[in-house]
C-alpha cells in the first residue's frame, strides 16, 4: 500500500494542479455568461482543441503569446508580422495589408491564393517539445560520456529504465535480430509521443498530439520506413502470396495492397482521437460548472476532472507505448524472412 501511495500522490498533486490552474482559464466565457449571454461550450471547447496563429494561456492582455505570422502570395511575396495586427483591442479579426484571419486560416481580400507557413500555436508546441527531448538526451548522454563506469543518477537513473523497456520489450521482440538499425527512430518516436502527450495535459498547452497533422506525419514516417525496408518476402507476400490458388490469388490482391495503407491510418487515427477525447472530456467537464452556475456542480466536476486527469497521465504514456508497438510490429513484418518448402 504504501508503494502505491508513493506513485499515486505525485499523479494526485499533477491532477490537482491541473485543476486549480484550469478553471481560471474560463474566467472569460463565465464572464459573458454572467452577463446573459449564452456560453457556447461547442466554441469554449473547440478554441481550445484546434490550431491558431495566437496562444491563450489565460484571460486578459498579457497571457496571450501572439505569434508570427508567415504568408506568401503571388500578389505580395513574403511577408512577416506579428498576429496581434490581426485583432483589434477587444480581440475581434481586423484585416492588416489586406491579409485577415477566417477561423484557423489566413485569406487575402483580393482572393489571391495564400500559402500559410506561419508558426502556430501547434507549431510552437512542436518546437518546445523537440527542444525539451534535445535538453533531456544531451543531458543524459553527457553524463554517460563523462562517467562511463558510474552507476547513473538524477535524470540519467529515471530515463535509463525507460530506454531499455523500449528497447528490450517493445522494438527487439517485435522486429528481431536487426532491430539496433531500427532503435533510434523508435526511441525518437516514443518519447516524441510520450512528451507531446504530458506537456499536453499542462494548463494552457496547446493540443500537439491531438492534431492529426502530426499523427499524419508520425504515420507517415513508420509508412515510408516500413516499405522501404521491406524484403522480398514481404512484398511477394502481398503480390503474389505463396501457397493460394490462383483465383483466391486476384482476391487477396487488393485486400494486401489496401492493408499496406489501413495500417498507417489506423496509427495516426488512433492517437488523434485517444489524445483529442481526452482533452474534450475535461474541457467539457470544465465547462459545466460555467453552464450550470451552481457551486455543487462545480464540485462534482472538479473530483471528476481530477479523477480524469489521472487517467490522461496513464494515457499519455500508454499511446505512446501502442503507437511504437504497432511501429515495430510493422516494420518486423516487412523485414522477417520466410522458408517455404
Amino acid at each position: 500500500m504504501s508503494a502505491f501511495s508513493h506513485y499515486l500522490k505525485p499523479l494526485f498533486t499533477v491532477a490537482l494542479a491541473f485543476l486549480l490552474v484550469s478553471v481560471p482559464a474560463f474566467a472569460q466565457e463565465h464572464e459573458a455568461s454572467s452577463h446573459g449571454e449564452e456560453l457556447n461550450v461547442g466554441d469554449v471547447i473547440m478554441n481550445h482543441v484546434k490550431d491558431d496563429h495566437v496562444w491563450h494561456f489565460w484571460d486578459g492582455h498579457y497571457g496571450t503569446l501572439y505569434l508570427p505570422v508567415i504568408v506568401y502570395s503571388s500578389e505580395r511575396g513574403l511577408e512577416i508580422f506579428s498576429s496581434r495586427n490581426l485583432f483589434d483591442d477587444h480581440h475581434n479579426y481586423v484585416p492588416y495589408k489586406g491579409y485577415r484571419k477566417e477561423g484557423s486560416r489566413i485569406v487575402h481580400e483580393s482572393g489571391a491564393s495564400v500559402v500559410d507557413l506561419s508558426i502556430t500555436k501547434n507549431v510552437a508546441m512542436l518546437f518546445l517539445n523537440a527542444a525539451l527531448m534535445l535538453f533531456v538526451f544531451l543531458t543524459v548522454a553527457g553524463r554517460y560520456k563523462k562517467n562511463p563506469a558510474k552507476a547513473p543518477s538524477g535524470l540519467q537513473s529515471f530515463m535509463e529504465p525507460v530506454i531499455l523497456f523500449v528497447r528490450d520489450e517493445i522494438v527487439k521482440p517485435s522486429i528481431g535480430p536487426k532491430y539496433e538499425k531500427y532503435l533510434p527512430y523508435m526511441l525518437t518516436l516514443f518519447f516524441f509521443i510520450l512528451f507531446g502527450n504530458l506537456l499536453g495535459l499542462l494548463p494552457g498547452a496547446a493540443n500537439l498530439t491531438g492534431n492529426i497533422a502530426v499523427t499524419l506525419t508520425l504515420a507517415f514516417f513508420t509508412f515510408l520506413i516500413t516499405n522501404f525496408s521491406g524484403n522480398r518476402n514481404y512484398w511477394s507476400h502481398i503480390f503474389w502470396t505463396p501457397g493460394v490458388p490462383l483465383p483466391l490469388r486476384i482476391i487477396i490482391l487488393p485486400v494486401e495492397l489496401i492493408g499496406v495503407f489501413t495500417k498507417p491510418f489506423a496509427l495516426l487515427i488512433r492517437l488523434f482521437a485517444a489524445i483529442t477525447a481526452g482533452h474534450i472530456v475535461i474541457l467539457s467537464l470544465l465547462c459545466l460548472a460555467f453552464v450550470f452556475r451552481a457551486y455543487w456542480v462545480g464540485g462534482v466536476a472538479s473530483a471528476f476532472v481530477v479523477l480524469i486527469s489521472l487517467i490522461e497521465i496513464l494515457v499519455a504514456g500508454i499511446q505512446a507505448y501502442v503507437f511504437t508497438l504497432f511501429s515495430s510490429l510493422y516494420i518486423g513484418m516487412a523485414i522477417e524472412e520466410h522458408d517455404h518448402h
